[in-house]
């Protein structure tokens, strides 16, 4: 038996956490492909972290960053009456820091890639920054932010030791596809944990592939000069 409960809520976390990436990784990923700072190398390191944490290590500092006796835990128990561990918006919280550098370098990298003539051409042409940004920068990164997104959803779809950590396993309300696959791996339902697995499986394909296609022909007609 196929959990729906489960496999929705994992995608609505993954819906949630692309779109936080894009409001705060964006800024961080321009920040640090443009800075001319000594120590952005710092910078850096902290982003991509959690691509060397082990997930039950990176989890439990990030519990106890939010827990009833942390300044953000008692900000928010303050602001709306309720906790953030073991509940989707705690988890949301994780998942957007523990998929941050999926999301951050690809656009980085797409960033520092644009030819810098261009740019100060806009700049020397009275352009202002943000101008520059929308209408030179971002059309020249799209490859590299869809890349960005597409990883961090795909990386969010799968998280376990993070989710576990963080969220505990509340069906309905924390509990993600790879928690209930593994739940029903324990019960040995392996019927139901192949079912939920080859959804993710056949989705994960089908979500690469047409990012792939898109990658090869849409960006190249771009309207940058409208």
């Amino acid at each position: 038996m196929i959990d729906w409960s489960a496999i929705l809520l994992t995608f609505r976390l993954a819906f949630v956490v692309c779109a936080v990436l894009l409001i705060v990784g964006m800024p961080i990923a321009t920040w640090i492909a443009f800075t001319r700072w000594r120590w952005k190398f710092l910078v850096e390191s902290v982003v991509a972290m959690p691509l060397v944490l082990p997930p039950t290590v990176l989890g439990f500092y990030l519990l106890v960053a939010m827990g009833s006796q942390s300044p953000i835990g008692v900000w928010y128990r303050d602001a709306t009456g309720r906790m953030l561990p073991f509940t989707f918006a705690g988890l949301a919280v994780a998942s957007v820091i523990y998929s941050l550098p999926f999301a951050v370098q690809p656009m980085a990298s797409a960033f520092a890639q644009v030819d810098r003539d261009l740019i100060n051409a806009s700049s020397l042409l009275g352009a202002s920054h943000l101008r520059t940004f929308l209408r030179i920068v971002l059309p020249l990164s799209m490859g590299g932010i869809v890349t960005g997104i597409v990883l961090a959803f795909a990386h969010t779809l799968g998280e376990f030791g993070v989710v576990l950590m963080v969220g505990g396993n509340i069906p309905g309300v924390t509990q993600t596809v790879s928690i209930a696959i593994y739940d029903d791996v324990q019960a040995l339902d392996y019927a139901s944990a192949n079912h939920m697995a080859l959804i993710l499986v056949a989705f994960s394909f089908v979500t690469l592939s047409i990012t792939y296609a898109i990658n090869r022909r849409v960006w190249a007609i771009w309207p940058m000069n409208r």
